[in-house]
């Protein structure tokens, strides 16, 4: 027996499947994908946790020598 969870979207609620049929899984439509994308792009939406300040990461010694890339040389 098949049984197909049943889930909401995480924008508007509506109640929906999770199954290969739902292009737009776990959203509804594609409308909520893209507020979803929105919401993330503008930082609406983030990961909880703190910020990392760039000055503080290592510096890898190989990485700060010349690149590889003779594209970025």
């Amino acid at each position: 027996m098949n049984k197909l969870k049943k889930i909401s979207c995480p924008i508007c609620g509506k109640q929906n499947t999770w199954d290969s049929e739902n292009a737009f899984r776990p959203f509804c439509s594609e409308r909520c994908k893209l507020i979803d994308l929105g919401e993330w792009a503008s930082e609406t939406r983030k990961i909880p946790g703190d910020s990392i300040d760039s000055n503080s990461l290592p510096i890898d010694s190989d990485a700060a020598d010349e690149p590889d890339d003779p594209f970025l040389r």
